[in-house]
This record gives C-alpha cells, structure tokens and sequence, in this order.
C-alpha cells in the first residue's frame, strides 16, 4: 500500500512539475487612456528564453497565429488591428517549411479601442496563441483576459 502511495504521489508531483516547465509564456493585460473616448489596451507577453511566440502575421502553412479576440459590446468599438511592439524576427523554418514571424524574450500587442463618452467599463476577450522552441511546439493556448477601461 505504501509503495502505490509512493507511486501515486511520485507521478502527481511529477505531472505538476511538467505542467508548470510547459508555460512559457506569462501574459499581463492592462489599458492607458488616451483621451476621453480612446484607450489603448495592452496585452503583452513575457517569453521565457529559449522559446518563441508567433506574430499575428504569419503564413498559411506554418505555426499558428497569435489572435485577439474581443467579446462584443455596445460601449466598445476596437479601431484596426492590434500593432505589435516587440524586436521580431524573421526566418525560414524548415519545420513548416515557410517563413516564419516570431517574437522572443517580450512582445507587446497595443489594440486601440473607442468607448462611449463618460463610459467607465470593462474590455474582456482572450488570446490565442502558440509557442515553439527548437525541439518542440506546444499546442494552441487560450488566455482569457479583462481590462478596466477608465
């Protein structure tokens, strides 16, 4: 009995461990008012050395694009696409066979949004999002977020 408890505790702790080694990728959310109706909302990613995440640029054929999704609401109106600030680099991956875009170390999606006049409320929505390094790609993720958009 006391062996299959050793087990078990063994293969749990080790399970969490490998959990928490395959997260590379931390996400901070937060906005900055530029004028009465207009914030930009930051969502940006720190990137643990050694691994990359994709633009939302990237070709059909390779990793799959970062994408920012908005829940709809009648007070929020985002304005184009999310500009991405971060050092990216360019290159030919064999693995997709494409070039890819990709950020390292940090990279920081600004989407521009418009609320109604005198609105104080909430941007919600998530990330989706993939990360490779040079052995391995993790799936697809989801990170939800909210803003305080006041």
């Amino acid at each position: 009995m006391k062996k299959i408890l050793l087990v078990l505790l063994s293969l749990i702790f080790t399970t969490l461990t490998f959990a928490q080694l395959l997260n590379p990728v931390q996400w901070t959310f937060s906005s900055k008012k530029i004028n009465a109706t207009t914030y930009e909302v930051h969502l940006t990613a720190k990137i643990e050395e050694g691994w990359h995440l994709y633009s939302q640029n990237t070709p059909d054929g390779g990793p799959i694009p970062t994408a920012i999704n908005f829940s709809k609401s009648p007070l929020i109106t985002p304005t184009g696409v999310a500009k991405e600030a971060g050092k990216m680099e360019q290159h030919f991956e064999e693995l997709f066979g494409v070039m890819v875009k990709q950020f390292s170390d940090k990279v920081d999606f600004i989407q521009t949004v418009t609320v109604k006049k005198g609105v104080k409320t909430y941007l919600s929505g998530n990330v989706v999002f993939m990360t490779c390094n040079d052995h391995e790609c993790l799936p697809p993720k989801k990170q939800p977020f909210t803003v305080a958009l006041r």
